[in-house]
This record gives structure tokens, C-alpha cells and sequence, in this order.
């Protein structure tokens, strides 16, 4: 049974822009926070909250090293919502086939 309320958090975690860049970027390898927040037009304490909500979410893992907190992806934290997906095309494929088995039936008069 799939946990509706990780799938909940996981794509409230993907919604927003900001989150989104962040996890493109560490689609490439890990990075610090800092490294996360230079390109992105805020200040570190907002990118810090996004962090969070990624991580709370299970997108990413985060390690503290002395006064460096790095980040990586954790490509499971996806598959949550991989598996949502995955069910909603599987029930709308069975849908649109029965759909085409009907139109493809000859009219009969009766």
C-alpha cells in the first residue's frame, strides 16, 4: 500500500521552483548548502529552509562536517512518487484501452 502521505510530501517538496533547481543541481553529485544557494536569489537561511523541506520530504540526505552541511540526492525518496505515477498510468492505460475496444465494436441495430 502506497504511504499517501509521502507521496503528499514528496511532490509539495517538488512543487516550488526553488526546490526543483536544487535537486537538478544535485542530480550532478553532492554540494554544500552555500553551493546550492549561489545561483538562487535568496538569502542562505531561506535555501537552509528549503534543504529541510527536501530532506523531510526524503529527496535528499544531508550530512554535517564540521560547519559544512552537504547534501546529496536520495534517489529512493523518488520513487514514492514514482510508484503514484506509475499506478495512475497503469489505471488510465486500462481506461483508454476499454474506451478503444468499445469505439472499435461495430454498430449493431437494434
Amino acid at each position: 500500500m502506497l504511504d499517501l502521505g509521502a507521496v503528499d510530501r514528496v511532490f509539495h517538496a517538488l512543487a516550488d521552483p526553488s526546490r526543483r533547481a536544487m535537486v537538478e543541481r544535485l542530480s550532478r553529485g553532492p554540494a554544500s548548502v552555500k553551493e546550492l544557494a549561489a545561483p538562487l536569489a535568496m538569502s542562505l537561511a531561506a535555501v537552509v529552509q528549503h534543504v529541510q523541506v527536501l530532506e523531510q520530504s526524503g529527496v535528499i540526505r544531508t550530512e554535517k562536517v564540521g560547519r559544512v552541511r552537504s547534501c546529496r540526492l536520495d534517489p529512493a525518496g523518488l520513487n514514492v512518487a514514482e510508484r503514484w505515477i506509475v499506478e495512475r498510468r497503469a489505471l488510465w492505460e486500462r481506461r483508454l484501452d476499454r474506451l478503444g475496444d468499445l469505439l472499435a465494436e461495430p454498430e449493431t441495430d437494434e
